[in-house]
This record gives C-alpha cells, sequence and structure tokens, in this order.
C-alpha cells in the first residue's frame, strides 16, 4: 500500500507505519515496541494486515516523543490518556501544538518560528537559515565554522548548542519534525565531509572504536560528533550508524579489533531495556573491550559494571581516553 495517508471526506485519515515514522520522529520498531509493550498505538489493520494509525494517534504520538524529550521515561507516559499527556505538557512548558495532523501546519509555525537563543552570532544565523528553510545558507555556514574554528572547535561550541536550541524549539512545538530533519542531514553532510577530508593515520596509543546504537534508537547526530572527536584524538573509528543488533555489534567489534564500543541513547527506549542492553551485551564483549554509553538515556545504565563507562558529554571524551589509556597500560 501506498505509504501516503489515506483521506476519506471528513472520515479521519488512516497513516501507515511509514508515513507516522515520518510524522512522529519515532522508528518503526518503536512503534511496535510500544504498541507490544504498552498497548499505544492500537492501529488498525488494512485488507493485507498492514497497520494503519488514526490522525489523533500519530498527534499523541508527537506529544509523546515531546514528552520523552522532555526527561520523561515511555513506561511512565505511553499508556496515558490525552488528558494526563496535555496535562504533562503543560508542567513542562509545552504549548498546545499549533498544528494536527489533519489540519496541517499553522502559518507561524509552517514559516520555523524562532527560537530564543543566547546572544551567539553564528549561532543565531544557523538557526534563522533552519527557520527560513535556506539549506544552502545553513549548510554554508556550518562549513565555515569548520574551516575558522577548526572541527572539535566547531562540535563542541557550535554543533553541540546548536543542537539542544534545534531540539528545544522542536519541543516546544516552534520547530516541526520535517526541519528537525533538515537540521540533521545538513549537520550530517558537513560533518561526514570534514570527517572524510582528515588524514587517514590513527595513533597506536589511542584506540579503536566501534560507535552505533542498540535496535529501537534511530537518533544518529550525537554519535557523528563523538566520532569526529575521536578521530581528531587519533581514534581508529568505525561507525556502524544506528539500530544494530547486539550480535552484530559483538561481530563488529572482533572484526575491527575494537578496543571501545561506543553506544548513544536518546531516551527512547524503556530504561529496564537499556539495562538489560547493556548488561546483555558487556556480557558478550570480551573483558578487555570498553563499553561507552553517553546521551540523555544513558542515564540509565546500570552502575558499577566492570568496562561499562558512562561519558557524560563531548567535553567528558578527553578524560574517558585517559582512562583507557591508564587502564591499557596496566
Amino acid at each position: 500500500m501506498s505509504d501516503l495517508p489515506a483521506h476519506d471526506s471528513g472520515a479521519a485519515a488512516d497513516y501507515s507505519i511509514a508515513a507516522v515514522e515520518r510524522e512522529s520522529g519515532l522508528s518503526k520498531d518503536t512503534l511496535r515496541m510500544w504498541e507490544r509493550r504498552y498497548g499505544f498505538p492500537a492501529p488498525t489493520r488494512d485488507a493485507l494486515g498492514e497497520r494503519l494509525y488514526s490522525a489523533e494517534q500519530v498527534e499523541r504520538l508527537q506529544q509523546l516523543r515531546r514528552l520523552i524529550h522532555a526527561g520523561h521515561r515511555p513506561g511512565k507516559v505511553v499508556a496515558l490518556d490525552a488528558a494526563a499527556i496535555q496535562a504533562l505538557l503543560s508542567e513542562a512548558g509545552v504549548p498546545q501544538r499549533a498544528k494536527s495532523v489533519r489540519g496541517g501546519a499553522a502559518k507561524g509555525a509552517a514559516a520555523g518560528t524562532l527560537p530564543a537563543v543566547p546572544k551567539n552570532g553564528l549561532l543565531e544565523r544557523c538557526l534563522e537559515a533552519l527557520a527560513a528553510h535556506d539549506v544552502l545558507a545553513l549548510r554554508e555556514h556550518l562549513a565555515r565554522a569548520v574551516l575558522g574554528m577548526g572541527l572539535e572547535a566547531c562540535v563542541l561550541q557550535l554543533v553541540a548548542p546548536l543542537t539542544r536550541e534545534v531540539g528545544l524549539a522542536w519541543l516546544q512545538g516552534r520547530f516541526q519534525v520535517f526541519e528537525e530533519h533538515l537540521y540533521t542531514e545538513c549537520v550530517t553532510g558537513v560533518l561526514r565531509g570534514a570527517i572524510a577530508s582528515m588524514p587517514g593515520t590513527a595513533s597506536a596509543d589511542m584506540p579503536r572504536v566501534v560507535l552505533t546504537t542498540f535496535p529501537h534508537e534511530q537518533h544518529g547526530l550525537g554519535l557523528l560528533m563523538l566520532e569526529a572527536v575521536l578521530t581528531l584524538r587519533g581514534c581508529a573509528c568505525m561507525a556502524l550508524g544506528t539500530q544494530t543488533p547486539h550480535s552484530d555489534i559483538v561481530r563488529a567489534a572482533q572484526v575491527f579489533h575494537a578496543d571501545v564500543v561506543a553506544l548513544s541513547f536518546s531516551g527512547i527506549i524503556a530504561p529496564p531495556q537499556v539495562r538489560a542492553g547493556l548488561r546483555d551485551l558487556r556480557a558478550m564483549l570480551p573483558i578487555q573491550t570498553q563499553l561507552w554509553a553517553g546521551g540523555q538515556g544513558a542515564e540509565l545504565a546500570p552502575g558499577n559494571t566492570t568496562g561499562l563507562a558512562l561519558i557524560r558529554g563531548l567535553e567528558a571524551v578527553p578524560q574517558a581516553l585517559a582512562d583507557w589509556q591508564v587502564a591499557k597500560a596496566r
């Protein structure tokens, strides 16, 4: 079937799982997992057995993703009714959406309302370009920043805070999902090009690192920023992208002779799955291969686990590398 929503003269729209993934920013795996675990979403089925979601369910999924990015855990909010979700959104300072899935974007939201940001000229210009949907200008600002600031300073001083501002604007309804995706694609293209242009010689006293996420976790921009910082510091990196099964992570680590497996968590995955997944992967990896966990959801990592380190932001990477060198020298 087509993955576009089907409209029927005043009837509720039915969205395929591919369309819901685009509209909500939640992966297909996450949608299926929530359906099994929490009973929501609750799609109907077409004649071929394919899932169909109503416009109301898609809007609620968008709200749930905002709550999760505001710090709520899926297990606490996914099964809530619409009134409870809206109450939590109000408590978090997230306004009522200016748009419904069926009705389309309100004029201000479609134009990309610019969020309030700290006084930082380049950061403001990047946000203005994104709000105006000026892809060329956004890419040019980012590319010039890489050349003028250097890649690591650009990542730490521009891309990381800019990503937080875009996430906040999305959380508060001032940017839409497509604008978040547009931003991610622009940053990914610029950083990938910058990493590819760096000399390929890795340092023998720095770790070989595999970077990826667990299944159900589709957010990879944090991993890309980490890859840039690690590569600049002489690490050899194997980037697997997102949503890699445990067995494939282990195989990649073996083939790459990895010293470290670095994982990123956005908070979408339920806490028990984060903890169990990290414990399982830790048990599957050789004891000499360290496991690093970073991102919002990494705060749920099990404590006091040998060979598992919590990386609290890109600023913590130099210390993590130093700790690795100390452990290697023992």
